[in-house]
């Protein structure tokens, strides 16, 4: 049932998430090697299916940049988009797996990742995301999904050649993408960002790349972009049976086709991963501290996938930029993400032909900037720092994913990085953990209690990350006004995860259920203080 009691609140909630995800919708679609309607059609159903099942509170569902290059494979494999039905048939698969992981329970699966690689897998998406869309911001659009290649097309043996691309640079869209990510880096800098808080920098962008374009256009400029392959190019209807015919099907015989199959699971498996782990900082950011069931939720995004599959969208995750932007705009329900759905789906219907004026070089700078925010060096810095243990899994990650999907030293294994470089980080993880202390084994235990009695829960010699599942789910579980002790005197190692659990039940859920909290033997090495929990290189 969607209440309307705070709808004072979640309608400018609403109003602030669609600004926000109509630029991202139309982007992220092109980054796919999609249409732009399947994008758009991708954010209406997350908004409105999603949002009418999840009981997430705050979260918002659509396209996410960090399917882009794994959809970008799966519609190549598939034979491109004449063979789109095909794909479809995967997002179909892939919503009927996620509903049976919801079914199952198993929405917990997220815990059993170390942190380090799922980092890594969302480090190298903005790598791959940045190198596919660098040809775009530069007009090269040859190939809908963009290759960095295409700048340079010459042997590796005729150097003096490299700058002859530069050449042939469509010079009104290379500024147009610069002039974009000038004003998204300076805009919330800006004293009118404080003045006008609701306006996200995307959607400036957008609107000055499409103000910039009509003044060169109304000049006569030679800058000015008129092909319809450097615009976004939505299907305009003249009535509604033309609009409701520019919605695709699946090709059902596509669910015999082992490489739709293939991609159905790896499409589930990131998709979800996705969703957990933007399902877990939203509930961080809740001002009320709501906690999202992980179950129904992987049952809300299995059938949201499946109605996308079904009518020709994307394939959707819970996407944490859509949600922060709900969050700090002040939504209160459900209603926020259901009201940003019908606003796109009123502007699909509506006004598409002001949408085709947008040059596909700002959605570019949007992608760009996305990427360098899930790519900075500071990441590969913090993580450095951390130890061997969280570096090792987290650059591997990484390089076999780069390897695979951008420098293809594996053509066989193309658009299949991101689930082989996740088999490859926790091989290397738990690698690194068996290196590190082959002998120690783990143990957890939480004694029988009655009331006013203290919890006490003793950590082995070695706590690894296949012990975070099981410590969350006992920390979650203690009752309010209890006394708990962690007592952690005979602990050699443990994982950066697991601190931050512990750091977390400490900062946050603790105070909040009222349980006296006792931290017991966190030696020097793990460096327990009042602010943070770190460990130190090993």
């Amino acid at each position: 049932m969607i209440s309307t009691k705070h709808l004072k609140a979640d309608l400018p909630a609403g109003l602030v998430v669609f600004l926000v995800a109509l630029p991202l919708c139309l982007g992220i679609a092109i980054a796919s090697g999609a249409t732009p309607f399947s994008g758009l059609i991708a954010g209406i159903v997350g908004g409105l299916v999603i949002g009418m099942l999840s009981n997430s509170p705050l979260s918002v569902s659509g396209p996410a940049a960090g399917l882009a290059t794994l959809v970008a494979g799966a519609i190549t494999a598939m034979g491109g988009l004449q063979n789109y039905n095909l794909f479809l048939c995967a997002v179909v698969l892939a919503g009927v797996i996620q509903i049976a992981l919801g079914a199952l329970k198993l929405g917990g699966i997220a815990n059993y990742i170390p942190g380090s690689v799922i980092k890594g897998m969302l480090t190298s998406i903005g790598i791959l995301i940045i190198a596919k869309q660098i040809p775009h911001a530069f007009g090269q659009d040859k190939d809908n999904q963009g290759h960095i290649t295409e700048l340079f097309p010459y042997g590796m043996e005729d150097w003096h050649e490299l700058l002859i691309p530069l050449s042939k640079i469509e010079v009104g869209v290379a500024v147009i993408s610069v002039v974009s990510i000038l004003i998204m880096i300076f805009w919330d800098k800006s004293p009118l960002k404080k003045k006008m808080p609701f306006i996200p920098s995307a959607l400036v962008a957008v609107l000055a790349a499409v103000i910039i374009n009509e003044i060169w256009k109304s000049t006569g400029s030679k800058m000015q972009i008129m092909e319809s392959s450097h615009l976004v190019n939505l299907p305009v209807a003249k009535s509604p049976q033309e609009f409701f015919g520019f919605f695709s099907f699946p090709d059902f015989s596509g669910f015999a086709n082992g490489t739709v199959i293939m991609y159905g699971f790896i499409i589930a498996l990131i998709a979800s991963l996705e969703t957990l782990l933007s399902i877990e900082a939203v509930d961080n950011l809740d001002p009320e501290r709501r906690v999202t069931s992980t179950n129904r939720e992987l049952f809300a995004q299995g059938v949201g996938n499946t109605v996308s599959g079904l009518i020709g969208g994307l394939p959707i995750t819970s996407v944490i930029v859509r949600s922060s932007a709900n969050v700090n705009a002040g939504g209160k329900t459900k209603l926020s993400t259901i009201i940003h759905a019908a606003l796109l789906l009123l502007t699909v219907v509506l006004i598409p032909v002001l949408l085709n004026k947008i040059p596909l070089a700002a959605l570019a700078a949007i992608l760009i900037l996305t990427g360098w925010k899930l790519a900075k060096p500071s990441v590969f810095v913090g993580f450095w720092k951390a130890g061997k243990y969280q570096f090792i899994p987290f650059i591997v990650t990484v390089i076999v994913i780069i390897a695979i999907d951008l420098f293809k030293v594996a053509p066989v294994l193309s658009g299949k990085g991101l689930i082989i470089g996740v088999g490859a980080g926790i091989v290397a993880a738990a690698g690194a953990i068996l290196h590190g202390n082959l002998k120690n084994s783990y143990y957890f235990h939480s004694a029988k209690h009655q009331s006013g009695d203290t919890i006490t829960i003793r950590l082995s010699e070695e706590v690894s990350f296949l012990n975070k599942a099981a410590i969350r789910q006992t920390l979650d579980h203690m009752p309010e006004e209890s006394k708990v002790l962690i007592d952690a005197s005979n602990t050699k190692y443990i994982d950066y995860d697991v601190l931050q659990l512990i750091k977390e039940f400490r900062d946050i859920k603790a105070p909040l259920k009222k349980i006296s909290l006792e931290l017991r033997g966190f030696k020097e090495v793990y460096k327990i203080e009042n602010t943070s929990l770190v460990t130190s290189a090993h």
